[in-house]
């Protein structure tokens, strides 16, 4: 059978909501007293039920209504993710604005202008810190009306605190009841919901809008799937000012289940084992850290206990490959798997909670080592594909469905198509109407007009059974000056799999391929202690013996590869890549120019005929 060139999902679209708002409230119509979100509080753990969860987003409504903002005009939220946030979106939402996301992690320069392009009039800022930007720009931004805060300090002035916005909703609901429902009443699917801004790999950020159909589309797609119900518990730690934050909070209200708020990554393990999700939403880097540290932890034990570690993954391996492949595992590999799942993969549930039904993978690529190794442990990752521009959710493995290194199957309604240069084509409801104050780039986009099909600027191509697997970005893809193209992601994607103590791997392509490689810190010390390695970060990083273990792995990542795309020469990094140097986006993807810019001296060291170091 012939892989086809166009595909659609296999379920059909069920009714869609007139806006995400009102899907919102037809939530809470129908499960008042349902637990929505539990969050951490100072006293403890907090939790709120849809219908409290409304009361609230309702008074935040009232209060941006009595601050002016009308409808479609933009409020800014600039933050972590916490339930505060979901609150005051719900409650943008609710008076019939539009929500622009601002990462708390950018710079103040890119804050003004992305309020300035978006004309924001009320902005919500976390703490002192997010203040202090918008202080610094406030004679930039003459449509920044007030400013919200959750943590900060209030001057009663420009910056009042969340309760006084409450308190001001309160007021207005006392004396017009309806305020809020009136404004609700004007929504429909074309109406201006969400301004995204693309998160700058490659040069200033664009504004993306999405409507409310698009939000409502995102929740009624997946609820369709039937891979969530109303029992499932989800972990939020995701950004929320990213879009893959924004479609699992619209799943969440269309089919909902309770989910568990907490932005603070360096908790995410911990938090895990408490809260006992029965899912959990990531990039790729949060999944190879988990398997790269389980896999580090047992190779320092060493002994009888890394050989039984290493016998069962082996067997959890074929039996998940064969399973993936459509076929029956063989008899000896069933009989051990349930002997290695007793073993091990059991005790590696646990450390995850033990109710863990799958994770979803998305933003990245991940490695088919990682994806097999976890779908062996029990807790199979559905890996999903999308862009900002479509709503984050276009495409999703099913659990029925694996296939490790395909990003699965269209959301019902979407549909998918591969251009004759290989560029992933996608069409459907989840796709926005375009970028704000851009139209050129807007045209560039959508090569058969707005509406028709949107260029993804991603490669790819379709299974037999219309799965689509991701290559490259079209853009990343490069030529050696023998002629030959270079996938960077897949490479990069890979050995981050065969090598646990790798953070990431930055392929740098000229004559040949050299790769910039950041350890992980945590992955770093097991090794140093399992290694018998001395010294601080530095040294264990600088030492003879780890570029010896680093050159086994660079080799071992060559025997899978062609010839022209193996690494020749590699460098280590003295720190890991990171947010804060403006190295990885808040999603956790490579920003490649600006680690290439920062590390120009090791780059030209490395193909200036020096031996590899």
């Amino acid at each position: 059978m012939s892989a086809p060139t166009i595909a659609t999902a296999r379920e059909p679209l069920g009714e869609v909501a007139q806006s995400f708002t009102h899907l919102f409230l037809s939530r809470v119509e129908q499960s008042p007293d349902r637990v929505a979100f539990t969050f951490p509080e100072r006293s403890g753990m907090g939790k709120l039920t849809w219908g409290q969860t409304a009361d609230r987003a309702r008074r935040i409504a009232g209060g941006l209504i009595s601050l002016g903002v009308d409808m479609e005009e933009r409020v800014a939220i600039t933050s972590t993710t916490r339930i505060e946030w979901l609150l005051a979106d719900l409650g943008v939402m609710l008076c019939g604005g539009a929500t622009t996301t601002v990462y708390p992690s950018t710079g103040a320069d890119d804050v003004a202008y992305i309020l300035s392009d978006s004309k924001t009039k009320v902005v919500f800022a976390e703490d002192d810190e997010q203040i202090a930007k918008l202080k610094d720009k406030r004679g930039e931004l003459p449509a920044l009306h007030k400013v919200i805060t959750f943590d900060g300090t209030p001057d009663g002035d420009w910056v009042l605190s969340l309760d006084d916005l409450e308190a001001l909703g309160a007021e207005l609901l006392k004396d017009n009841p309806n305020a809020v429902d009136e404004r609700v009443a004007k929504l429909g699917p074309d109406s201006l919901a969400t301004l995204i801004y693309t998160s700058g790999t490659t040069g200033r950020p664009k504004g993306v809008e999405l409507l409310h159909s698009c939000w409502a589309f995102e929740g009624a797609a997946v609820d369709a799937t039937g891979i969530l119900k109303p029992e499932d518990v989800q972990y939020l730690w995701l950004p929320l000012s990213h879009s893959f934050g924004k479609v699992l909070q619209a799943v969440q209200i269309a089919c909902g289940f309770q989910t568990y708020v907490d932005g603070r990554i360096d908790k995410i393990v911990e938090n895990i084992g408490e809260i006992k999700p029965t899912f959990m939403a990531g990039a790729p880097r949060i999944f190879e850290k988990i398997y790269g540290r389980v896999n580090s932890m047992s190779e320092a034990e060493g002994g009888l206990k890394h050989s039984i570690y290493s016998w069962a993954v082996g067997v959890g391996r074929r039996v998940a490959r064969a399973k993936s492949e459509g076929r029956n595992p063989s008899a000896l590999d069933s009989a051990q798997f349930k002997v290695a799942d007793a073993l091990v993969f059991t005790k590696v549930r646990q450390r995850m909670g033990g109710h863990i039904r799958f994770f979803v993978s998305g933003s990245a690529a991940l490695a088919s080592d990682v994806a097999e190794w976890f779908a062996a442990s029990g807790m199979p990752i559905l890996e999903g594909y999308g862009l900002t521009e479509t709503s984050a959710g276009s495409c999703i493995l099913r659990p029925d469905s694996l296939s490790f290194g395909s990003v699965g199957e269209p959301f019902p309604g979407m549909e998918f198509r591969i251009a004759a240069d290989g560029e992933i084509l996608v069409k459907g409801p989840g796709v926005m109407r375009g970028y704000h104050n851009l139209p050129e780039q807007t045209a560039e986009a959508f090569p058969e007009g707005v509406g028709n099909w949107f260029a993804t600027g991603d490669i790819g191509e379709l299974d037999e059974l219309g799965r689509l697997r991701i290559t490259d970005r079209k853009k990343d893809l490069v030529k050696t000056s023998g002629g030959k193209y270079i996938s960077p992601q897949s490479i990069e994607a890979s050995f981050k799999a065969v090598c646990p103590v790798a953070s990431q791997m930055v392929v740098v392509v000229r004559n040949y391929a050299g790769a910039l490689i950041s350890l992980d810190p945590d992955g770093l010390k097991d090794w140093a202690e399992a290694n018998g390695v001395a010294g601080d970060a530095a040294a264990v990083t600088a030492s003879a013996e780890m570029h010896a273990y680093l050159q086994a792995r660079v080799d071992e990542l060559n025997e899978s590869l062609n010839k022209w795309e193996r690494i020749k020469q590699f460098r280590v990094l003295p720190n890991d890549l990171t947010v804060e140097a403006g190295e990885l986006t808040p999603s956790l993807k490579v920003k490649r120019k600006a680690v290439q810019d920062h590390y120009t001296d090791l780059i030209e060291d490395m193909f200036s005929g020096a031996a590899a170091g």
